[in-house]
């Protein structure tokens, strides 16, 4: 049974694999569900209520597995209401019917699962569904830098990333399962963001790298990694100042925010710059990428 589960598992991401190396437009019209960014169904619509959005969230995470009542009312709120489980069968027949508004029968793909799997699961396959094409096409990414290919590496990030149409779950009630699956999601994006930047610093491909990394930083500000390759990008294009204005930053928000010295990676980018290596700070990035 588990080598059956592991065949079929490597089959469905073969076929996202697939699926996101063709044009990313046509990736995109084969995917029904995107949560990735504002909800949409099919490309357009979404369900209209909040609430039948986190259902269908909810189902979508599951992977087809069944979600009971009860785990609904845990997954929908850390303190339920009294009529959680009627409210939960009114949202989930009024789901249905969002479905079959935004295409006749897509209401199929939510079964009612009888007997000891009692509960609702919801029929998508890995390439319908933009969770599952971001995971795999980000390690297919990963891969590919771990090898070596840089090049290859960020031609596959890129399309990893651009799934991302803006922030997971911003309207999704703020439960303690919702919110590890936000900052789960949101850390595996920026993880991409890293990988990334790391090809593409690598494959000497530095130009307007240096704003893209600012934004990161402007949304994960503590994430290590993306000051030593900004102050590497810095260095690598030969300017030593940036570099070390960009450790400064550094600094000064890992000690007033965080209580924290200057990180000991980016430290050894401060001796790059100021030596005016380039190829030191490139090494510095190879070095630090990650591991297999």
């Amino acid at each position: 049974m588990t080598a059956i589960k592991t065949a079929m598992k490597s089959e469905g991401e073969t076929a996202a694999l697939s699926t996101i190396d063709r044009d990313p437009r046509a990736a995109e019209s084969l995917m029904l569900f995107r949560v990735l960014g504002p909800m949409k169904v099919l490309g357009g619509d979404e369900p209209s209520s909040p609430l039948r959005r986190a259902i269908l969230t909810a189902l979508l995470l599951r992977g087809g597995q069944a979600i009971t009542i009860a785990e609904f009312t845990e997954l929908l709120w850390d303190e339920p209401p009294a009529s959680a489980a009627a409210n939960i069968r009114s949202h989930l027949t009024a789901l249905r019917r969002d479905l079959d508004d935004i295409e006749p029968g897509l209401s199929r793909r939510v079964r009612t699962c009888r007997g000891s799997l009692s509960g609702y699961a919801l029929d998508v396959a890995p390439e319908e569904f933009d969770v599952p094409m971001f995971m795999v096409s980000a390690r297919h990414g990963r891969n590919l830098l771990l090898r070596g290919h840089a090049d290859r590496a960020v031609a596959a990030l890129e399309k990893t990333v651009a799934l991302w149409r803006g922030p997971f779950g911003p309207s999704l009630p703020p439960t303690r399962w919702f919110g590890a699956h936000v900052a789960g999601l949101n850390s595996a994006r920026f993880d991409a963001y890293q990988d990334l930047f790391t090809a593409a610093v690598l494959a000497d491909r530095t130009e307007t790298l240096s704003y893209r990394i600012e934004s990161a930083i402007a949304e994960a500000p503590y994430r290590q990694r993306f000051w030593e390759l900004l102050s590497a990008v810095h260095c690598i294009n030969g300017d030593a100042v940036g570099a070390l204005d960009v450790i400064g930053r550094c600094q000064r928000l890992f000690a007033d925010d965080l209580g924290l010295d200057l990180p000991p990676n980016v430290a050894a980018m401060r001796t790059a710059a100021l030596n005016w290596d380039r190829a030191e700070a490139q090494r510095l990035v190879g070095a630090l990428a990650p591991a297999a």
